[in-house]
């Protein structure tokens, strides 16, 4: 069985965007911290999106190693984004999609339900709909929180409401420059 991971940047209150879908107070991000995010994704074997999140990184990624100031981080970055198998969930979007993507219309938990079955890399969840569906039905084992020393006062919020309490194991916590923490946590089952 596989592991559902979700991870994001957020902002102290809690917010991965902020009003207008804003997410400038999150970057540029220390190169370490960059590069935590880059090891994360080369070691998933599938990234599941929602729309607003496929959005903005299929308009960055693509190209992201042609940039003239790309880092050698970024360009790694965006070969294995290209590489990676990903699969988006919409009931907007039209297919087919490019760099390895497959379009989801139907019931986005029953697929990912599926997919978590198989075995295999790790998955990866973005995208606060998306992964909030997931919550709820208990699917996501593990949240790795990039939490960035902003207060942004509203917007898109990293948790969405919850059936009741999910009960998670700290596995880790690292702060990095510029004062961004991370922590993981597992659900506890």
């Amino acid at each position: 069985m596989r592991k559902l991971i979700y991870g994001m940047n957020l902002s102290l209150d809690g917010y991965i965007a902020a009003p207008g879908d804003d997410i400038g107070w999150s970057g540029p991000p220390s190169d370490e911290l960059f590069q935590w995010w880059l090891d994360q994704e080369q070691a998933s074997g599938l990234t599941l999106y929602g729309r607003k999140l496929w959005e903005t990184m299929s308009a960055y990624w693509p190209t992201g190693d042609q940039q003239p100031d790309a880092t050698p981080a970024e360009i790694a970055f965006a070969q294995n984004w290209r590489s990676t198998p990903k699969v988006v969930f919409s009931s907007t979007l039209d297919g087919p999609l490019d760099w390895n993507t497959r379009l989801v219309t139907g019931d986005a938990l029953a697929e990912i339900t599926r997919l978590k079955a198989e075995d295999g890399a790790p998955l990866q969840i973005g995208g606060a709909t998306l992964a909030a569906a997931a919550m709820r039905a208990g699917l996501i084992d593990e949240y790795a929180i990039a939490t960035h020393p902003v207060l942004v006062g509203g917007g898109t919020p990293f948790f969405g409401p919850l059936d009741g309490w999910v009960n998670l194991n700290l596995l880790e916590t690292r702060t990095f420059p510029g004062g961004t923490v991370l922590t993981r946590y597992e659900t506890r089952r």
